[in-house]
């Protein structure tokens, strides 16, 4: 989904969000050293396999998913990442690893790590590596629906 159509999307529901533009970036924590945004409030958007199904897991950039919790917590018999091959062409309008976390918008579920609803605003990628969008989580909550749970574990060194 490029910019624009997801931009038309939180137009359509009257969603306020900002565009930050930065330059080429293709890790969360290089993008959040980037756009000088600390890696706990950059989300980041993980494709996993769950019992066959694709899913997105959604979890602060600092972080990482812990599949065996994610597996746990949703009582899921088999979780696993998937490859960049098996999800690419569901994401045909993005650049592969930029998807915004709108699954929604593409039939998958979503599941955000609960440490996401701590800050009162999400900033995520906007379908490339040049791109994020910052809202209101309420309204991020609102939109996507998305099923809260525990997953993200460790922390990699935070981007100032």
């Amino acid at each position: 989904m490029p910019l624009s159509s997801l931009r038309e999307y939180l137009d359509k529901h009257n969603v306020k969000y900002i565009v930050i533009s930065h330059s080429p970036a293709f890790t969360a924590q290089g993008i959040a050293a980037l756009a000088h945004i600390p890696g706990k409030e950059l989300a980041k958007t993980v494709i996993v396999k769950m019992d066959g199904r694709l899913v997105m897991a959604v979890l602060p950039a600092s972080f990482h998913v812990d599949l065996g919790l994610l597996k746990k917590e949703t009582k899921a018999e088999v979780v696993e990442l998937a490859s960049e091959g098996e999800f690419k062409d569901r994401f045909p309008e993005c650049e592969t690893g930029a998807m915004p976390p709108f699954g929604n918008l593409y039939g998958i579920e979503v599941f955000a790590d609960e440490s996401l609803a701590r800050d009162k605003e999400i900033v995520f990628n906007a379908g490339s590596h040049r791109e994020l969008i910052r809202l209101l989580w309420a309204d991020f909550e609102k939109l996507v629906q998305p099923k809260m749970s525990r997953f993200a574990t460790g922390r990699a060194a935070e981007a100032a």
